[in-house]
C-alpha cells in the first residue's frame, strides 16, 4: 500500500477541496512535511484545526512565506496534502509508514512529550504481540532488541517490531478487532488453565498444550503452534499494509483445504475472509467523526443564540466544590472540548481556606489557581455549581487574571435555574433546546462527581491517618 503512495497538495485556503473520505494528510510548509495524521473525514478532520482557537497551526506553520519563497517555484505560505484510502485502519497503517519515512517534526513536538507507539511480536512457539514505546534498538533486523513489557525489560527475540504508530488509542482498538479475525496471545506468563480471552474466542489458548494431552494428542501442540504462527503473520502483513496479500492467501488456502475434504477448516478459513473484509471496509475507530462534528456544530449554533456571542465556543470548563462542614473541601474543574469531556484538562484543587464553609469564597480560591496557570488553554464558556452570587463572584475573579471575554453561567440546584451574565432573570433548564439541557446538565454532572470522587479519596485518607 505504501510503496508509489503521495501526497496531493492543494493551498490551505482550499481546504474544502478535500476528500470527505479515511485518509492521511500532511501539513507542509515550503519543501518540508511538518506533520503527518489520519482521519476518518479528511475535509471536517484537517478544517478541525483551522477551527480551534488561537490554533498553532495557522500562527506557527502556515503563515505566509517569506518574499524570496514566494518568488520562486514554493510561493505558498501553508500546504495541504491528502491521500485517500479505503478504510480507517488503511489510514492508521499508511501514517505510521509515512512517519517512519519522512520523520515529521511536529508529530513528537505536539504529542505532550510522549513517545510513538511500536507493535512488538515475540519470537516464540506461542507468540505474543504486545504495544511498546520506542525501544533503544527498534529495528526488524535487531534480533536481540529490549522491549518493555508487561512492566519489566525483558530481552526477547523478535519477528517484527511495526511503527512508530502515534495515537496508541487508536492502535489499541484496531489490535482489538484485528484478534477478532486473528486469534493471539497477549499474556506475560502462560497460565495453567485457559483464561477469559479463550472463551470469547480471541485467543487459541496454547495454554491448553500439556504434556499430558500432548502424549493423548500427538499433533494439538502443533497444530496450535501453527494457528498462533499463522494469526500473528497474518496480523504483521495487515499492519505492514498487505491486507489484499493476506486475503489471497486465506482464499487460496480456503480452496486447498476445500480440495482436501477438510471442510470443518475451510469453514473458518472462509469466516475469516468475510470478517476481515468487513473489518478493512467498516470498522469505526477514529474520533471525532463528521457525524460528532455536525452535532457540535448545531449545539454551538443554538448556545451562541442563548448567550448572544458571535464568538466561537469550543472548550467549556466546569467548576463545583464539594465539603462537609467546611472540612476536607475539595474543587474540581472538568474540560468539555466540543461537547466531549477531556479528560486531559481535569483538575482537582485541595481547598487551602478553613474556617465556616463558604461556598464562594472557596469557588474563588478555585478559579484563582485555575487563571495563575497561564499554560493551561483557556476557555471560552465556564460553567459554575451555584446562583447569581457564584456567577458575580466567578466574572470579577477571572478579571482580575484575565482580559478575555470569557463567558459565564451558574446552574442553580433545586429548579434548575440557569443564571447567564447580564440578564436579569435566569432560565429553567427545563425550557431550553434538548441539546442545551444535555449539555449543561452532563457539564454540571461531570464536575461534580469528579469533586466528590477527590473529596472522598481525602476523607478515606485522613480516616486511615487516625486509625
Amino acid at each position: 500500500m505504501s510503496n508509489g503512495v503521495k501526497f496531493k497538495f492543494i493551498n490551505k485556503n482550499n481546504i474544502s477541496w478535500l476528500p470527505k473520505s479515511p485518509g492521511v494528510y500532511a501539513l507542509k510548509k515550503g519543501a518540508k512535511l511538518l506533520y503527518i495524521g489520519k482521519a476518518t473525514n479528511l475535509q471536517e478532520r484537517v478544517k478541525n484545526h483551522f477551527l480551534q482557537p488561537r490554533s498553532m497551526w495557522e500562527q506557527t506553520l502556515l503563515r505566509p512565506a517569506s518574499a524570496k519563497a514566494t518568488a520562486g517555484k514554493q510561493g505558498y505560505g501553508g500546504r495541504v496534502g491528502f491521500i485517500k484510502t479505503n478504510s480507517e485502519i488503511e489510514a492508521l497503517i499508511l501514517e505510521a509508514i509515512l512517519i517512519k519515512r519522512y520523520q515529521p517534526k511536529y508529530n513528537v513536538v505536539w504529542r505532550d512529550d510522549k513517545n510513538y507507539f511500536f507493535v512488538a511480536i515475540t519470537k516464540e512457539d506461542f507468540p505474543k504481540i504486545f504495544i511498546t514505546h520506542q525501544p533503544p534498538h527498534h529495528n526488524e533486523d535487531n534480533p536481540h532488541a529490549k522491549f518493555w513489557c508487561g512492566g519489566k525489560l525483558t530481552k526477547s527475540v523478535l519477528v517484527w517490531c511495526g511503527g512508530p504508530f502515534v495515537d496508541g488509542k487508536t492502535l489499541k482498538q484496531t489490535l482489538k478487532i484485528l484478534r477478532k479475525v486473528f486469534p493471539y496471545r497477549n499474556c506475560n506468563k502462560m497460565p495453567k488453565k485457559p483464561c477469559l480471552w479463550y472463551q470469547l474466542k480471541r485467543c487459541p489458548a496454547p495454554c491448553l498444550v500439556r504434556p499430558d494431552l500432548s502424549k493423548e494428542l500427538p499433533n494439538f501442540k502443533n497444530e496450535i503452534k501453527k494457528e498462533c504462527q499463522e494469526n500473528v503473520k497474518n496480523i504483521i502483513k495487515i499492519l505492514k499494509g498487505k491486507k489484499n496479500q493476506v486475503l489471497r492467501d486465506l482464499k487460496k488456502e480456503m480452496k486447498i483445504a476445500s480440495k482436501l475434504k477438510i471442510f470443518e477448516k475451510a469453514a473458518k478459513i472462509r469466516d475469516q475472509i468475510k470478517a476481515l473484509e468487513k473489518v478493512i471496509s467498516h470498522a469505526r475507530i477514529f474520533e471525532p467523526g463528521l457525524e460528532t462534528f455536525k452535532k457540535w456544530e448545531e449545539t454551538e449554533i443554538r448556545l451562541k443564540k442563548i448567550l448572544k456571542t458571535r464568538g466561537k465556543i469550543s472548550r467549556i470548563e466546569a467548576y463545583d466544590v464539594s465539603n462537609i462542614q467546611g472540612k476536607q473541601a475539595t474543587g474540581s474543574m472538568t474540560t468539555f472540548i466540543n461537547g466531549h469531556p477531556d479528560k486531559n484538562y481535569y483538575r482537582k484543587f485541595k481547598i487551602e481556606i478553613s474556617g465556616k464553609p463558604d461556598d464562594i469564597a472557596m469557588l474563588k480560591e478555585i478559579l484563582k489557581r485555575r487563571f495563575k496557570h497561564k499554560e493551561w488553554p483557556y476557555p471560552d464558556l465556564i460553567l459554575i455549581d451555584g446562583g447569581i452570587g457564584q456567577l458575580n463572584a466567578a466574572k470579577l475573579t477571572i478579571k482580575q487574571f484575565s482580559n478575555l471575554a470569557i463567558k459565564v453561567l451558574a446552574l442553580a440546584k433545586g429548579k434548575n435555574e440557569l443564571f447567564i451574565e447580564r440578564k436579569k432573570e435566569s432560565i429553567l433548564l427545563k425550557n431550553l433546546p434538548r441539546e442545551i439541557f444535555n449539555l449543561i446538565l452532563q457539564l454540571r454532572d461531570e464536575a461534580h462527581r469528579f469533586a466528590i470522587a477527590y473529596h472522598r479519596k481525602l476523607r478515606e485518607f485522613d480516616f486511615k491517618k487516625t486509625f
